[in-house]
């Protein structure tokens, strides 16, 4: 008996120490931890971080933008894209999710609900009532689908950037490593295989003047990770927001009267670019522009294609 208490305990260690070594020095976020710009905004879950990107006032159009980041990085990946924007006379709201980012971590379960509520506090937050453009990136792109669903009046049309939601399952994200107790120490242990800054970015650099480059994007990147709650966000979401099959969603989408664009990345490798084909029979008035050399990180790799994209889009609209 005293040599299986002692296996046991061995096991333990074992498996505790280096869940340990990863979580011990994370810290609880604060209003103290913002940056000067942007702010906190009350919502019934917690505090989420947002920030208005403005026009100068003799441009200023009167329409509204907000963008909706994907799983695990941010609002900075917005960074590339925000001049132009504002340029052409548009207001720009950008806010991280919750978990992510400058974004409380509360724990609950982070599903489509939340998601989706999240936004709409947010536009109430600010007095939107007008109906207004949503860029969705990657996970960005299921959320403001769902969001467009049950709040139709408020969207005038949807920008879908590498949208997720085309693939059966997640690729080595189901299964056991997201079972209860099992999940927490598996994707804190080996936090730099599933979500490491390696995985994030499929490519180091580019030719356009606007990208975020590797040095500042690991720096916006690492930040967040110094806050509890990040890790649980993802394996939460992983757990309860259905990323991986959305076509449901994205055919009553198709079935609405609500002008899409979808701008992809030929040589994705998180989201393939072969979703496309499913995207087009499921939406069928969308408008798709595919960037030929672009990866997952076209949002801010390439943002002057992207950007391009969305203007002549809009353009249409507005």
């Amino acid at each position: 008996m005293n040599y299986l208490f002692l296996f046991l305990l061995i096991l333990f260690l074992i498996l505790y120490i280096p869940y340990l070594l990863k979580t011990y020095h994370l810290v609880t976020l604060k209003s103290s931890d913002l940056p000067s710009e942007g702010s906190w905004i009350k919502q019934s879950k917690g505090n989420v971080y947002y920030r208005w990107f403005m026009p100068d006032e003799v441009k200023d159009n009167g329409k509204t933008i907000i963008m909706v980041h994907g799983f695990s990085t941010p609002s900075f990946v917005w960074g590339g894209l925000l001049d132009n924007l504002t340029s052409e006379g548009y207001r720009v709201l950008v806010y991280d999710h919750f978990g992510r980012g400058y974004s409380e971590r509360p724990k609950i379960p982070y599903n489509k609900d939340l998601y989706v509520e999240s936004l709409k506090e947010l536009a109430d937050s600010q007095d939107l009532i007008q109906p207004f453009h949503l860029v969705g990136y990657s996970m960005g792109g299921p959320i403001v689908g769902h969001f467009s669903i049950t709040y139709p009046k408020l969207v005038k049309s949807i920008s879908l950037i590498a949208p997720a939601g085309f693939r059966i399952q997640a690729a080595g994200l189901s299964g056991w490593s997201v079972k209860p107790l099992i999940g927490e120490w598996f994707w804190h242990v080996f936090n730099h295989k599933i979500y490491g800054v390696g995985k994030m970015s499929e490519t180091a650099n580019s030719d356009d003047p606007l990208s975020i480059n590797e040095e500042e994007f690991l720096m916006h990147f690492n930040r967040q990770l110094l806050f509890k709650g990040f890790t649980e966000s993802l394996l939460s979401t992983v757990r309860n927001f259905n990323l991986f099959n959305a076509v449901d969603m994205y055919s009553k989408i198709g079935n609405m009267e609500i002008p899409t664009l979808a701008i992809w990345g030929q040589l994705d490798g998180v989201v393939p670019y072969a979703g496309s084909q499913l995207l087009k029979e499921s939406i069928p008035q969308v408008k798709l522009i595919t960037i030929d050399e672009g990866t997952h990180d076209i949002t801010y790799r390439q943002p002057t294609q992207v950007f391009q994209a969305m203007k002549d889009f809009l353009i249409t609209i507005d």
